[in-house]
């Protein structure tokens, strides 16, 4: 019901209060995943990933010292949303801007899905230029045909039309500084799937024990006890694998490789639990989960739509065995 009121999120004003929406300019990696799982939780619509660790991410690492002033502080205080407008039709999670051009001042071409491109204050753009991949700031003078997501939220396509456009920090190629704040959102988002999950677990396994069936409850089954088992083992090794890489990327000294490499590894615990846990919940309750008064169908439609929004399993599983040259042999009898 939230996602059909406007601006479709509720509680952006208290985070604001909170000081979580400063978190990318003061903190790591550690406090912003703290945030966005709690957020996964309860499925929250706020575009905190989106708009904070995304978006606040990149103004805080490539903006100029007056972007950050200006746009920073609007962000840390809720008074502007801001998103990143990178993905464009057919690119598979591409960084490369291709479709999007910028020359003499402004911008022309496509980009889509863009999350809450409608409620937007700013949009930051990546666009093709004569440099490379270039980052832009973009206030007005673009159309947004909006539409839904799967999982009820608001994604836009975002039309450019000699759109004026202020190149976000020095210019020039910034698609090494795009490519690492994706990353570290895509750690964030599996937090939200990390909580979302635990979420789906922790009511299917209070359903089996209070449901009854042929007058016991269903937790007597010795059969859906082990799907529970199953689904709680993949919970806890996606949060190993997710809590490694929020580290790695806290870490000072981590490389955009290594920080990378850890991303990718937490988006395919995403893709392979998020799709276990939330299936086997949904088949747990029975018809209950189909409906929309009930939570869990909710949780399974929010890990797909986060699994497509960071990569799926295929282009994670790529991105890793492109490197697997990179690393040495273990020999196990050395």
């Amino acid at each position: 019901e939230i996602t059909k009121t406007e601006p479709g999120y509720a509680a952006w004003q208290r985070l604001a209060e909170m000081g979580l929406l400063s978190l990318p300019f003061e903190a790591t990696a550690v406090e912003t995943s703290l945030v966005a799982e709690e957020l996964g939780k309860v499925i929250a619509p706020d575009p905190y990933v989106e708009g904070v660790v995304l978006a606040g991410g990149l103004v805080a690492a490539a903006g100029s010292d007056a972007q950050r002033g200006e746009l920073g502080d609007a962000i840390a205080e809720g008074t502007h949303l801001a998103v990143v407008a990178w993905l464009e039709p057919g690119s598979r999670w591409s960084t490369k801007a291709e479709k999007v051009t910028f020359a003499d001042g402004v911008l022309n071409g496509v980009k889509t899905p863009v999350l809450h491109a409608d409620s937007a204050d700013v949009l930051i753009v990546s666009a093709a230029t004569a440099d490379g991949t270039g980052l832009f700031l973009v206030r007005e003078g673009y159309s947004v045909e909006t539409a839904r997501s799967l999982d009820g939220s608001r994604v836009g396509t975002v039309t450019f039309e000699n759109t004026p456009a202020e190149p976000l920090g020095a210019g020039g190629d910034q698609e090494a500084a795009l490519a690492l704040a994706l990353d570290k959102a895509r750690i964030a988002y599996a937090h939200e799937a990390l909580g979302s999950m635990q979420t789906c677990l922790e009511t299917t396994v209070g359903y089996l024990k209070t449901r009854k069936q042929f007058g016991v409850p269903l937790n007597t089954f010795q059969a859906l006890n082990f799907r529970a088992a199953d689904m709680y083992v993949a919970l806890e090794l996606a949060r190993s694998v997710i809590t490694w890489a929020t580290i790695v990327a806290a870490e000072e000294t981590s490389t955009p490789e290594t920080v990378a490499a850890a991303a990718s590894q937490a988006a395919l615990q995403v893709s392979v639990a998020g799709r276990h846990i939330g299936k086997d919940a949904v088949q747990l309750h029975g018809g209950i989960a189909m409906t929309a008064e009930y939570s869990v169908g909710h949780h399974l439609a929010r890990l797909t739509a986060i699994e497509h929004i960071i990569g799926d399993g295929d282009f994670h599983r790529e991105r890793l065995a492109a490197t697997v040259g990179d690393h040495g042999v273990l020999d196990p009898i050395d």
